[in-house]
């Protein structure tokens, strides 16, 4: 619900700071970034895996008073961070400080779930744990790179697009729609290692040079497409709490194909894509994932029937609305078509895309309300 909340109050200070209507005290790209990434996806990411972790290792669950401290580190935090931007450095700042322990304790929980699991198999757990590691080492970056070294922000911004969320939400998917979907199929247990290693060299390029990452990007779109194949998932589905996470699954070698294709055009050519390869990845799989597991989380653990009605078909079918109008935006952005108006556009679909969902599913999720 905080991640919902803060999607909503993030971009609309955003909009209204990019289109000069509110002045921050931060400049408002790297707030759009950090807000993004630590108070949309951590707290999301946080809410699902602190629940699925211990089963995952068969520990035992997190103490509700426990949990409660953690999301009270990230209410407070994300409260101070988007009034601070507007007033004090000093009460974003601590805002910031506030949403860094929370997530480092977090993070210490599942480390020590861990190093506790009797398990044989620990392969996804150590791949989830490692990227979630990298999470926090991000988060440090971020506030490093906003107090004292500017030059550490889009290191810590790569960190945690490629090597943090989407390597915690790809470690999640390859194991949760496979069971979902009952595919069987063989598991590659060398996959997540060979992503990880590609994703590395992703980041890298980037730092030796901007646009330099098509050479990773292109690998990663091969690799994922053909495990996607190999998986052979039952698409197209009827059942929409199935299809919604599996598109989002197709997306992934779609936004690395896109990321190769536009990052060779921007270095040969010096055309802005506005972060095209970013926005499709974390829009395109990132987001669709999060609204397809919150969505049947939301809906299995409120009592309701596993099922999804019109208005949630409807709000599948938004989130790739929101997609789409974001690859417009940022082709608009490249070749001069009208790009402000696609922007106004983007945001808008966007808030709606969140406010919808919170006036369809909040009354379920806090009060376990009947649909």
């Amino acid at each position: 619900m905080l991640a919902f909340i803060n999607a909503v109050v993030s971009m609309l200070l955003f909009m209204l700071a990019f289109k000069g209507l509110l002045s921050l005290e931060i400049v408002p790209s790297v707030f759009h970034a950090y807000s993004v990434i630590y108070l949309l996806f951590t707290p999301a990411f946080l809410g699902f895996i602190l629940t699925t972790f211990p089963r995952f290792s068969s520990t035992p669950a997190v103490p509700q008073a426990l949990y409660l401290k953690i999301f009270g580190l990230f209410l407070t935090g994300s409260l101070l961070f988007e009034i601070g931007v507007l007033f004090s450095p000093l009460i974003f700042g601590t805002g910031m400080l506030l949403l860094f322990t929370g997530h480092a304790w977090a993070v210490k929980l599942l480390w020590d779930m861990y190093h506790t699991s009797a398990m044989d198999d620990k392969h996804d757990l150590f791949r989830i744990l490692t990227a979630m590691v990298l999470g926090v080492i991000s988060h440090l970056f971020f506030i490093i790179g906003v107090w004292v070294f500017p030059l550490l922000l889009p290191v810590a911004i790569q960190t945690a697009i490629y090597l943090y969320l989407f390597l915690v939400g790809f470690s999640v998917a390859q194991r949760m729609v496979l069971f979902f979907s009952h595919c069987m199929v063989e598991k590659d247990v060398t996959l997540l290692k060979k992503i990880t290693l590609l994703l590395a060299v992703h980041v890298l390029l980037e730092i030796i040079h901007p646009h330099l990452s098509f050479i990773a990007d292109f690998a990663l779109a091969y690799l994922v497409a053909k495990e996607l194949l190999r998986w052979k998932l039952p698409f197209p589905n009827p059942n929409p709490l199935l299809w919604i996470l599996h598109i989002s699954l197709f997306w992934i070698p779609v936004a690395f194909l896109f990321a190769a294709m536009s990052n060779l055009t921007a270095l040969l050519s010096d055309e802005n894509f506005l972060f095209l390869d970013i926005h499709i990845l974390m829009l395109g799989f990132l987001f669709t994932i999060l609204i397809g597991f919150g969505t049947r989380v939301t809906i299995g653990h409120s009592g309701n029937m596993m099922q999804a009605d019109k208005w949630t078909v409807f709000l599948f079918s938004w989130t790739q609305v929101v997609v789409i109008v974001r690859l417009i935006t940022s082709m608009a952005a490249a070749w001069g078509w009208n790009f402000m108006v696609w922007f106004d556009i983007s945001a808008t679909v966007w808030l709606l895309m969140f406010i919808l969902w919170g006036s369809r599913f909040f009354g379920v999720l806090i009060f376990g309300r009947k649909l």
